[in-house]
């Protein structure tokens, strides 16, 4: 093979081509591609910040739900307590009435047996009286009536 002319034109014009390419060519695409891999990179840093928030924000939510169970436990317990004591409250109050009813009604009781015994008593006084009456054959006068009554209910 010969070195010729066109051998040398030709590697001249190579040698050009080569220095545009690296001088006007390649920067711009090196810039181009570095963008790109940041940009890959600011999206990969991007995710795993966000899978980490992601995983807070996930714990976070967890520990409010318990927390809220917990408050809801709480509050139930709260209020089944208020029942009880609503419903131990509600009984006392019940039985105090029901004891104080009974008594009323034992004090209703012999107060009518009272009055049913004074009844029964004017009553017999009457009858004996009247019995008397008619065992004397004459009325009894109304002074000593009233005496023979009240020695009579006396006695009973």
């Amino acid at each position: 093979m010969d070195i010729n002319l066109t051998l040398i034109g030709q590697s001249i014009a190579f040698i050009v081509f080569v220095y545009f390419c690296m001088k006007y060519i390649w920067p711009p695409i090196m810039q181009a591609l570095e963008e790109r891999r940041q940009n890959v990179a600011d999206g990969i840093a991007a995710s795993d910040k966000a899978q980490t928030e992601l995983a807070a924000a996930t714990e976070k939510s967890e520990a409010i739900i318990e927390e809220a169970r917990t408050r809801a436990l709480e509050i139930m317990d709260q209020a089944n307590q208020r029942a009880n004591q609503v419903m131990a409250d509600a009984k006392s109050d019940a039985t105090v009435e029901g004891k104080r009813l009974v008594e009323a009604a034992h004090s209703e009781i012999e107060q009518e047996s009272n009055r049913a015994k004074d009844s029964l008593r004017g009553e017999i006084a009457s009858i004996a009286v009247a019995g008397a009456s008619k065992l004397l054959d004459r009325e009894v006068d109304e002074k000593t009536h009233a005496a023979l009554l009240d020695k009579l209910v006396a006695e009973l």
